[in-house]
């Protein structure tokens, strides 16, 4: 199986790399760093949309088609509306949601060529419930909701649709935020391999069948429900 993981140098998106290679599949990286692994990627930043669309076709032709993609990346810029600047703000939703749909609609056309593709998008608990100071990370992250429900409709029959919804996880997506924004040293977060296996589990779900969304989060997630 050839897997395109965005965001697959790092954190969620590297443990689904792992579990692919693992399962005995085919990762396949877009991410604006290498991966540490040595797995075939191609480095592209998902704010600009024709990197990614260039990223997605030239990775699925050099491996002879796409059977699978998974949208891991996903950055933020904590702050109320007013502190955030303006750039970092509008980059969170280019990156989350636009880079999410970019990906999504260059690789629907090798996606519809192989009789079982499947999509699976990362949302977030803060895609289902808002809290403050994170105006653009649970807009984007609403989005990715809106849009895999959406996109699961318009594609049933010819493309498997899944959304992940995890709460916090134990990776360097806090690393570089401002103290109050960071995760306590009591922190209940899950690993990044334990949210790759329900990746995994939704990958694997036999023809005509899909988990259509499921939400992974610490037992003692704040955000959840």
């Amino acid at each position: 199986m050839n897997v395109l993981i965005t965001g697959g140098a790092s954190g969620l998106g590297a443990a689904v790399a792992r579990r692919v290679a693992d399962d005995g599949g085919r990762p396949l990286i877009l991410d604006r760093h290498p991966p540490k692994d040595d797995f075939e990627h191609m480095q592209a930043d998902l704010a600009d949309r024709r990197c990614a669309e260039r990223a997605v076709h030239g990775l699925a032709r050099a491996a002879g088609g796409l059977h699978a993609v998974v949208t891991a990346a996903g950055i933020d810029a904590c702050g109320t509306l007013c502190e955030v600047p303006t750039e970092d703000w509008e980059q969170v939703i280019k990156v989350n949601l636009l880079g999410t749909a970019a990906v999504v609609r260059a690789a629907i056309p090798f996606l519809e060529n192989e009789p079982h593709g499947r999509i699976v998008t990362v949302a977030s608990t803060l895609g289902l419930r808002a809290v403050s100071d994170a105006t653009a990370y649970c807009a984007s992250k609403f989005g990715v909701v809106g849009f895999t429900r959406a996109l699961a409709a318009e594609l049933a029959g010819k493309v498997a649709v899944t959304m992940i919804v995890p709460g916090g996880m134990d990776t360097a997506f806090f690393d570089g935020r401002p103290e109050r924004y960071k995760p306590g040293t009591d922190a209940n977060l899950n690993r990044p391999e334990d949210v790759a296996a329900t990746i995994a589990f939704a990958l694997a779900q036999p023809p005509g069948c899909e988990v259509r969304e499921m939400v992974v989060c610490p037992s003692h997630e704040l955000s959840w429900p």
